[in-house]
């Protein structure tokens, strides 16, 4: 993984440095709340519900175990509210729950010293009070870690397929050209305001497991018939309000030229986005009004940068190869640790199936920790787990981790003689359950349980619904299945790509939700990246198990064998799966229906 230079390392610790001095005057009154808000928010801290919310960057998803140990220590030492403001969290919860008419969904306790890995490998604390940000960030950038736009209207961290270079389909190693990347945009001067916040990913497999359409720039790696390494580049995907697919604006871009590229790309839409209205501001939507003409004005300013400018930022093969060199194989040996697992065992054998993938070096194996616990939120590991992962790490995979998009943790570099072992301490941790892909391995943003934007709260569904969908042998028999939960239009649950989407809605202060169907992210399971479709009106709290279970029994109904469910849902269509929903649906009292 991508070792930090000294000037990498000045980099961050100045900019910690910087906003330590930015909080220190805001406390001594030398700056407005209004004047810290951009300030704090390209740095990573939001003030949510109750508290502040620190995201802290982990680019293309890759973390070493001494990085998993810091931010051990800060969920352990940072991440605790006062006394005073878990009872005020508590008693708004409680408000909350009182408020929904028959809601039988408990919700889950407020918890506190934890990291919640999203959708974007970012890691996210709920609890820091703003006052130890500077403390925290100090901690960060000690071991090359920080939150620089990680928020803000600027150029977001940048993601990758978790598969990168060992991946058995892989096509080319994208790392390095995302860490280029990153090092180019990062305090870019000219895309430090742009008119909405902007999210670029990569993909360098045969599958897209990177969900690139679904993004603002989409890069899909690819190989000419002379060998010659180049991009096809998508431009203005993205979910929120109008959920819309990238549209491809260059077949094959060579890969020097990638940041020429990426820099008309932006400075097109920092030129023309919207800056009056924040629901239109994002460049899906200047791509969607202006079509062949936004093409056209990118090609027109990535001729002027080119041939007026001089190519500034082309990529030299001594600067690929410099950054590469750090995406190699470490240094591998195999634990050799006893194990005392029945290898026949049938949960064993699930696991192998479902959390055990291939690996392009024919010795090893790629193993992905399930973090879709009973009692704790998709997602969320608290300070005692992250120590234990950095064991892990260390122990079987050469001290490297990946996070994944589906909000697990993936190990890298296991040794298949090693699985054994691996089992077993994961099975201790609670992170061997052989979920990965079925239901119960659903995605799911923190809600109204934290986040200050969201309509409704995602956490209490996902629980009953982690809870209800625990028999092992249902999971296997239903199949892969894509289930994704967000609070609020926001989509940081990613429901439009889910083969089940729910999403949180308000109706006069009462919380509803949304289901949608036949959603996809672009995997090679679930087809070409599409928006799922509502299938009728909103539901309750209460009603979202029973519509759920009336959905997956329509399923079975109407499948045929080793049928998937988004196969049978294309098959039949939505309107079985409508109407069953619509039959779970419970007796509402007359205003209810009526809202």
């Amino acid at each position: 993984m991508y070792q930090y230079t000294d000037f990498d390392r000045q980099f961050v610790k100045l900019r910690a440095q910087q906003f330590r001095d930015q909080l220190d005057r805001w406390q001594r009154g030398e700056l407005s709340d209004e004047q810290l808000l951009p300030l704090r928010l390209q740095n990573g801290w939001y003030i949510q519900r109750y508290a502040p919310m620190a995201r802290i960057a982990v680019p293309y998803g890759e973390i070493s175990s001494l990085q998993l140990r810091t931010l051990a220590h800060i969920a352990r030492e940072y991440d605790r509210p006062t006394p005073e403001l878990l009872a005020h969290a508590q008693a708004t919860q409680d408000e909350l729950q009182a408020a929904q008419p028959g809601l039988t969904l408990a919700a889950p306790p407020l918890r506190y010293g934890y990291g919640h890995f999203t959708t974007r490998t970012n890691v996210q604390f709920n609890w820091i009070p703003i006052t130890r940000a500077a403390d925290v960030m100090d901690l960060l950038a000690g071991v090359s870690m920080h939150g620089i736009q990680t928020s803000g209207n600027d150029i977001r961290n940048i993601t990758c397929d978790a598969f990168e270079g060992i991946a058995e389909d892989g096509i080319v190693d994208t790392r390095p050209f995302a860490e280029i990347t990153r090092q180019w945009s990062s305090l870019h001067p000219e895309f430090s305001f742009l008119p909405r916040k902007f999210k670029i990913a990569f993909n360098g497999a045969e599958e897209d497991r990177a969900a690139i359409g679904w993004y603002d720039i989409g890069l899909q790696a690819v190989r000419a018939a002379d060998g010659e390494v180049g991009f096809k580049v998508l431009v203005g995907g993205g979910m929120g309000r109008t959920p819309i697919i990238g549209a491809v604006v260059r077949e094959f871009l060579p890969w020097p030229e990638l940041l020429n590229y990426i820099e008309a790309i932006v400075r097109t839409y920092n030129s023309y986005g919207r800056r009056d209205n924040k629901w239109k501001a994002r460049i899906k939507i200047l791509v969607k009004s202006e079509g062949r003409g936004f093409i056209d004005a990118v090609e027109a300013e990535y001729r002027a940068i080119v041939e007026q400018d001089g190519a500034p930022h082309t990529i030299t093969q001594a600067e690929l190869e410099r950054v590469a060199a750090h995406f190699v194989v470490p240094e591998l040996k195999p634990a050799a640790l006893p194990a005392s697992v029945d290898t026949a065992d049938i949960a064993y054998q699930r696991w192998l199936r479902q959390n055990v993938r291939g690996h392009r070096l024919p010795q090893l194996r790629i193993v992905t920790l399930s973090f879709k616990r009973v009692g704790w939120a998709p997602g969320d590991a608290d300070a005692d787990t992250l120590d234990a992962l950095a064991q892990l790490a260390d122990r079987f995979s050469a001290g490297e981790a990946r996070l994944t998009h589906e909000q697990n943790l993936l190990l890298p570099w296991v040794f298949e003689s090693d699985l054994p072992a691996l089992y077993e301490a994961a099975r201790e941790l609670g992170l061997a359950r052989p979920n990965i892909g079925l239901l119960s391995d659903m995605i799911a943003c923190p809600g109204g349980d934290f986040c200050s934007l969201a309509n409704a709260r995602s956490l209490p569904i996902a629980a009953a619904l982690t809870e209800r969908y625990q028999d092992l042998d249902e999971l296997f028999d239903l199949g892969p299945i894509d289930l994704h939960m967000s609070g609020c239009i926001n989509s940081c649950g990613h429901h439009h790509s889910g083969h089940i989407g729910i999403l949180g809605v308000d109706k006069d202060g009462k919380e509803w939700y949304q289901i949608t169907l036949a959603g996809s992210d672009g995997t090679a399971l679930s087809g070409p990246a599409v928006g799922g479709k509502v299938v009728g009106p909103s539901f309750s709290a209460a009603e979202v198990p029973d519509v759920i279970e009336a959905l997956l029994d329509t399923f079975r109904a109407l499948r045929q064998p080793g049928e998937f469910f988004i196969d049978a849902l294309r098959r039949v269509g939505h309107d079985p799966f409508k109407a069953a929903a619509n039959a779970a649906r419970h007796p509402q009292p007359v205003e209810a229906i009526a809202a």
